[in-house]
């Protein structure tokens, strides 16, 4: 069974969602569309419907070239980049707050 982030479980399971969460989990390496497909847990047709709006609109950044593959990950720089990764990491600590506060309500009970 597939486990979804905190993240995803607040906001929704869309692959663009997937793609930015697992970018954003992982943004200090940079990997190729093959690479974000699998770990994002999408089809690479389907991460292909989006690629080019998250490059036009530069969100995500080319890196480098190995081999055949080029190689991409968050543009840290971006601005609008720049406040989901504070919406993504505030999300979760959030969610993992309420869920600690769950768990420590369901473990006076017993």
């Amino acid at each position: 069974m597939l486990q979804k982030s905190l993240f995803l479980k607040a906001y929704g399971d869309s692959p663009i969602l997937r793609v930015l969460d697992f970018l954003v989990t992982f943004q200090d390496y940079d990997y190729s569309m093959k690479d974000i497909a699998k770990n994002a847990k999408i089809g690479y047709t389907t991460l292909k419907l989006f690629w080019k709006n998250l490059v036009d609109r530069k969100m995500i950044k080319q890196t480098r070239v190995v081999g055949k593959a080029k190689m991409y990950k968050l543009n840290t720089d971006n601005p609008e980049i720049k406040e989901f990764i504070k919406l993504y990491w505030l999300v979760i600590d959030r969610e993992t707050d309420r869920l600690l506060k769950k768990e420590k309500e369901v473990t006076v009970q017993h």
